[in-house]
C-alpha cells in the first residue's frame, strides 16, 4: 500500500523532495509539479536571460536570476521563476531564505506550466508586490505584461519595456529578436 500524497504541501516538504529532473513549487500549499523544459523553452529563457543580464551591467539596479530557485514568502510559497532579478542588498545575503524582493519576473508558457503561471503563480507574484510580470508565449510570439493592480495584461507583440526604479535608461527588448529563428 502507497503513501497518501498530502493535500496542503509546504515549502519545507517540497524540498524534502527527491531530485528527479521534475521542478517542484508550491502556491498556498497546492504542489506544481512540471518536467523538464522543451528546447524551445530554454531557448527563450536564455535569450531572455542574457538580455535582462546585459542590461544590469549598464543599468546595475539589481541582479539576475534564473531557475532552479527557492523564493518563498511564507510556509505554503515556494516559486521558481524562470528569469528574475533582485535587488542587490538582497543578492549580498546569499542565501534564497533572505530573498524577498522580485524587481522583475520572466515566465515562458509552457504546455505543463501555462495554468500555473497564468494564474496561480501571477496571482502570488501580484499579491507579492512583484512590479513587473512578464508572461512570454513563443508559439503566440507574444508577451504578456502584468503589474501588482492588473486586471487583465498588457499584450505586447513588438517590444519590452522595462524601468526600474532607479535606472537612467530603460530596458528595451525588440520582440523580433526574442522570438528569432535558431
Amino acid at each position: 500500500m502507497g503513501m497518501v500524497a498530502p493535500t496542503y504541501w509546504t515549502a519545507e516538504m517540497v524540498r524534502q523532495l527527491p531530485d528527479d529532473g521534475n521542478r517542484y513549487e508550491v502556491v498556498h500549499g497546492e504542489l506544481l509539479v512540471t518536467p523538464a523544459p522543451r528546447f524551445d523553452h530554454q531557448l527563450l529563457v536564455s535569450r531572455m536571460a542574457v538580455a535582462v543580464a546585459k542590461y544590469l551591467e549598464r543599468e546595475p539596479v539589481g541582479l539576475m536570476l534564473t531557475s532552479p530557485a527557492d523564493i518563498s514568502w511564507g510556509r505554503d510559497v515556494l516559486v521558481q521563476p524562470d528569469v528574475f532579478v533582485i535587488p542587490h542588498d538582497e543578492a549580498k545575503r546569499r542565501e534564497w531564505s533572505r530573498i524577498r524582493t522580485l524587481l522583475l519576473v520572466v515566465e515562458v508558457l509552457s504546455p505543463s506550466t501555462a495554468r500555473a503561471d497564468r494564474f496561480t503563480k501571477r496571482h502570488r507574484y501580484q499579491d507579492a508586490g512583484v512590479p513587473m510580470y512578464w508572461l512570454v508565449d513563443g508559439e503566440e510570439q507574444r508577451v504578456e505584461v502584468w503589474t501588482p493592480d492588473s486586471e487583465l495584461p498588457v499584450v505586447e507583440t513588438q517590444r519590452l519595456v522595462w524601468r526600474p526604479v532607479g535606472a537612467g535608461q530603460a530596458f528595451t527588448l525588440e520582440l523580433s529578436e526574442l522570438f528569432r529563428p535558431v
